[in-house]
């Protein structure tokens, strides 16, 4: 508790005293608490994996159980994949095409799907696999009677900590996957000399490995992938363990290491392998492993820990989250989870929200591989989805957060993904649909395969090169890099050449369509039980996007303009949105919409977010029939579909709603029937685990406190009630502008200062007046922004039905000002 002695010449001014009491009041209350920065249990994890934590560093990664006399460490590596180099187009496709799309076009869907099955869909691989390395075990004899447990998850530095006590002696575990070390390393103490035995091994599900113990005291794990859907297995992995001990002895048994009497131990952990990139795997995988090895186990434990907190915290630091704290957030975080829907524990959400941030960089590291569906953890050799690569959603919900929290650089292995897909792309393209460009349909993997699996009904959409495309675009919108957009290029004007040649004219509409296509995952009744299609709204919106993105490309490098003349006519012809009898946003080119299905994908609204397509003020009645259909397809729905959900109702203004769905998500699996929630560790459950709802809710939350993709930087565009008060700094806008430090009061906002990193004009939208902070007036902005990197494309009017009586929505009172800004100045502005 905070105690004041007034002495009167202190104070002459009773409003100086509560002033500094207010302020002191709001440094206790407001700062980013440590202990709330830790996921923490004061039971193990037995044998439950989404009980345990996890650790990373982009190429390396680990579950920690934290077990007390068998504690496990399940190991990742993040080119430790099934199969190998391979293709997976199927070249019936072009001659069945014709068909596929006249079958279409006269109702006979089913027919189409079934072609499409026969014909399109893949006869070769359908994806391989994300599998995992093995375990680290370590077994403490007679640790089986112990107390005061203790385990964390510290994400301000990203270690693991274990603590007990057997007998009198406190035992601790620490554990991190080093940035700058490349290697994973555990520290074994106790509070005294000789304590500490144990015997510690390498196991592994893999059928093809070897373990052996090398001649300094190492394990050996080595292992081959395994063979998958006529694939062979040819990725060679090598794992080593190598123990640093203070006293005691060392000795072999068997294919383990026994410590006895030891003072303290550091064991490391290098694990590498031969895969160079997605066609090359010619690497020396124990040459890599040892030389990761040497390099590290010579230097002391605590010159490495800092080393790693300090490349982590690069990245970490740079976005902060205060919402303030309650007694619920003193208790452990599974029981946090149990009670967040029925308490006020605000710092949950701060919690929840930097441990999506703590994934991505955990998950995400330049020259590694993107985020898979589990993000690099996974301990089965037949995961959910293979873990591969679903880029109909999953993929690209990985990386929402990425640029608007400051972590643009983790952007980078998906970015190189794209680039590597448009270029295997390009024989799928022209061998499946006699098209120019570069295609992807649904799911890719690290091989990089780009054509149809896994059936008509999901496969046959062939929208995720179109999509991934739009990272690239986003990437330049955030950082204004002129040079990387023009490295880029290729693959952006890949993406619409593919659609100039693919897009054929629908015989009743004489609107360009995509045929065959699909909204992802979801059919209409009317279509009999099949989700083929041709010009649904989704394919229709990625178009649009790409040839949008396409055209200012080509404007800005001074490259391609005829090309650019020809999207510009073609994007006129594409299908305009148009607004049902259920005053719904249609999802099909025909109003079959049914007000009763609560399907999980909603993806007509990708226009609303992660697009920029329907705007409250550009198309307000757009808006409302978004919004129509989000209240029709409900709130219930699986983890990622939740964390999708938080980002539209944030784009609808509704921080209430868009609160409501976090409380959804942050709930136990299993409380809602039908619907997904959060494991102990708080990993997204679909169920089963899937990280893009960890990453989608972190999207969310930041949209509701900024938004920059319609014209303006809008600010706290959806601050719902439980959020009246708080602060945050370090979130990214397109154009270059970083939010330094925002606070609110009551719901409104008190102070914000912006840093310009590129010039331009700074267009603010705000739900209060401001000034600057020297108590100069602002100027309200007028027309179009002029900074290009806000600048918003005009979509065709909406068509209606005769049947709608759809209405505007009543949006809440907002302030437009325009802000000159120079390149490395910041602005600082206050309430007015």
């Amino acid at each position: 508790m905070l105690k004041f002695t007034l002495y009167k010449p202190m104070f002459k001014d009773i409003t100086v005293l509560i002033k500094i009491v207010f302020f002191l009041f709001c440094t206790q209350i407001f700062s980013q608490n440590t202990r709330d920065l830790k996921l923490w249990y004061n039971t193990p994890s037995g044998d439950v994996w989404e009980n345990a934590l996890p650790i990373g560093n982009g190429f390396q990664a680990a579950m920690v159980y934290g077990n007390v006399n068998k504690d496990i460490f399940q190991l990742n590596e993040n080119t430790v994949w099934s199969g190998s180099p391979n293709r997976n187009d199927n070249p019936d496709a072009l001659e069945a095409l014709p068909e596929v799309r006249k079958l279409i076009f006269n109702g006979e869907y089913k027919a189409a799907e079934d072609l499409a099955n026969a014909k399109i869909i893949t006869k070769k691989s359908h994806g391989q696999m994300f599998q995992p390395v093995g375990n680290l075990e370590l077994s403490f004899e007679g640790h089986d009677n112990y107390s005061d447990y203790y385990r964390e998850l510290d994400i301000e530095k990203a270690i693991t900590k274990t603590t007990y006590v057997v007998d009198g002696v406190k035992y601790t575990r620490e554990a991190f996957t080093s940035f700058p070390d490349r290697v994973m390393v555990v520290r074994l103490l106790a509070d005294k000399p000789n304590k500490i035995s144990f015997s510690a091994q390498l196991t592994s599900p893999h059928e093809k490995q070897e373990i052996k113990i090398n001649s300094n005291n190492e394990i050996s794990l080595w292992g081959k992938t395994s063979d998958h859907e006529g694939v062979e297995g040819k990725v060679e992995f090598n794992a080593l363990a190598r123990i640093k001990n203070e006293g005691g002895n060392i000795s072999q048994n068997g294919n383990s290491i026994v410590v006895e009497n030891a003072n303290s131990v550091v064991i490391f952990v290098s694990i590498a392998t031969n895969f160079n990139s997605y066609n090359d795997l010619s690497g020396d995988e124990y040459q890599r492993a040892t030389i990761y090895m040497d390099l590290a186990f010579n230097k002391k434990f605590d010159d490495m820990k800092a080393s790693h907190i300090a490349a982590y915290q690069k990245y970490f630091n740079r976005v902060k989250l205060d919402l303030g704290t309650t007694e619920a957030s003193k208790l452990p975080t599974n029981e946090r989870l149990e009670n967040f829907r029925n308490t006020s524990d605000p710092s949950f959400v701060t919690l929840y929200y930097q441990f999506g941030r703590y994934l991505l960089i955990s998950s995400s590291q330049p020259s590694g591989q993107p985020a898979n569906l589990q993000g690099i953890w996974n301990r089965s050799l037949k995961p959910a989805w293979d873990s591969k690569y679903t880029i109909n959603i999953n993929t690209e919900m990985n990386y929402w957060p990425a640029e608007k929290t400051n972590l643009s650089e983790l952007h980078e292995p998906l970015l190189k993904m794209i680039m590597e897909l448009s270029e295997t792309g390009k024989e799928t393209a022209r061998v499946m649909y006699g098209a120019d460009g570069w295609v992807a349909h649904h799911n890719t993997d690290i091989w990089r395969i780009t054509g149809p699996v896994d059936g008509s009904f999901w496969g046959i959409w062939n929208g995720g090169g179109g999509w991934l495309s739009q990272h690239l675009w986003e990437h330049y919108l955030y950082t204004g890099d002129k040079s990387y957009l023009e490295s880029v290029y290729p693959a952006i004007k890949g993406a619409a050449t593919f659609y100039t040649d693919f897009l054929v004219e629908h015989p009743k509409y004489k609107w360009l369509v995509v045929a065959p296509g699909n909204s992802p995952e979801n059919a209409p009744k009317e279509h009999q039980g099949a989700s083929i299609t041709a010009g649904s709204t989704m394919d229709n919106q990625i178009v649009f996007d790409v040839f949008s993105a396409a055209i200012k490309a080509s404007e800005i490098l001074g490259e391609d303009k005829e090309f650019a003349e020809k999207l510009k006519s073609m994007r006129k012809r594409l299908p305009p949105m148009q607004i049902g009898k259920h005053n719904q946003l249609q999802e099909w080119l025909d109003d079959v919409d049914d007000p009763n299905d609560h399907h999980r994908h909603i993806s007509h609204l990708y226009g609303l977010f992660p697009s920029n397509q329907i705007s409250p003020y550009r198309n307000p009645k757009l808006f409302a029939a978004a919004k129509n259909m989000l209240l029709q397809r409900g709130d219930v729905s699986t983890g990622w579909s939740m964390g999708w959900k938080v980002n539209w109702w944030a784009k609808m203004q509704d921080g209430n709603h868009a609160y409501k769905l976090i409380q959804n998500q942050l709930m136990p699996l299993g409380t809602v029937r039908g619907g997904g929630g959060t494991y102990n560790n708080l990993f997204d459950a679909h169920p089963p685990f899937q990280i893009d709802g960890n990453f989608g809710c972190t999207s969310g939350i930041t949209e509701m406190f900024m938004q920059s993709s319609d014209g303006a930087v809008h600010l706290l565009p959806a601050l719902p009630d439980n959020f009246n008060t708080g602060v945050v700094s370090g979130l990214k806008t397109r154009g270059g502008f970083t939010i330094t430090d925002m606070k609110w009061e009551n719901g409104k906002l008190v102070s914000v200062e912006i840093e310009s990193t590129l010039g331009g004009n700074l267009r603010l939208r705000t739900p209060n007046e401001i000034q600057f902070k020297s108590g100069k007036k602002l100027k309200r902005a007028m027309g179009e922004n002029p900074n290009s990197f806000f600048m918003v494309d005009d979509i065709k009017t909406p068509l209606v039905s005769e049947a709608s009586n759809i209405e505007p929505l009543q949006l809440k009172p907002t302030y437009l000002y325009d802000i000159p800004t120079k390149k490395g100045e910041s602005y600082m502005f206050v309430l007015k």
